[in-house]
């Protein structure tokens, strides 16, 4: 993949968290990284940050398909081409009973995270396609492989991306494009600490729940990330790796 010259990740909602850790990992190991975010300053300042050069930011809204098309363009005119499509953008979950949701707010997230991974993934697949080699990684998530009260629309959308994921790996495996995801359990984000400091989670029941007895850190998700991505992943597709702490396979409440 790209033998010779210097991969290109595109990394969707990489100015923070799982995103970020992303970006930084990417950047660590030579690659030139494309910050996509919806607060294109915010990705501006990371691009400040990191080793190496020739890093780009772009502002993006993932659940438009004009703005995704320009991303893939802007992507492609700044850096010649691309070898990896991280598709991380998402945002949180209403978190009220299903009888007290709301449809707007439903369809907002199921925009961002299921729309936005198709819209990418399409755009990016053309590049990918047509030089032969990429790889492309989700974000799934436990909500999307068991069932989570109240979590209607993120596991929905989760799910789908898993389904997505399996869909796209069998339909371009023999095109030198792989598709795989990482489903990570609770993650120590700037996000899971405002929902534990206000009271959204428990965060001594999830410690108790998780086998491993604590939240990941960004950068673990990071990590297995990038070996998906990597060429030490070459007959790794159509995969949906759990990086959890074993809370997914564990069967006690």
């Amino acid at each position: 993949m790209n033998e010779g010259r210097q991969r290109v990740a595109l990394v969707t909602g990489g100015a923070n968290g799982i995103g970020w850790a992303t970006v930084c990992a990417f950047a660590s190991q030579g690659y030139r990284v494309v910050i996509a975010d919806l607060h294109r300053e915010a990705a501006r300042q990371r691009i400040a940050q990191l080793d190496g050069e020739g890093h780009v930011a772009i502002g993006v809204d993932v659940s438009s398909e004009s703005e995704v098309a320009a991303l893939l363009q802007g992507t492609l005119e700044a850096c010649g081409r691309l070898d990896v499509l991280v598709n991380n953008a998402g945002i949180g979950e209403q978190a009220k009973p299903t009888i007290e949701q709301g449809v707007n707010a439903f369809d907002a997230l199921i925009g961002i995270h299921l729309r936005g991974t198709f819209l990418t993934s399409r755009e990016a697949a053309k590049a990918m396609l047509a030089q032969g080699s990429g790889a492309i990684v989700n974000l799934c998530s436990i909500a999307g492989l068991a069932g989570i009260p109240q979590r209607n629309a993120y596991g929905a959308a989760k799910a789908g991306i898993a389904a997505m994921t399996r869909s796209m790996a069998c339909e371009w495996a023999r095109d030198g494009l792989r598709v795989n995801a990482v489903a990570p359990g609770y993650v120590a984000t700037e996000l899971a600490q405002g929902l534990v400091k206000n009271g959204q989670i428990d965060l001594a029941r999830i410690e108790r729940r998780t086998p491993m007895g604590r939240l990941a850190q960004p950068d673990e998700i990071a990590q297995a990330i990038l070996f998906l991505a990597s060429d030490a992943a070459s007959y790794v597709t159509g995969a949906v790796l759990s990086v959890d702490g074993g809370w997914h396979a564990s069967g006690s409440a």
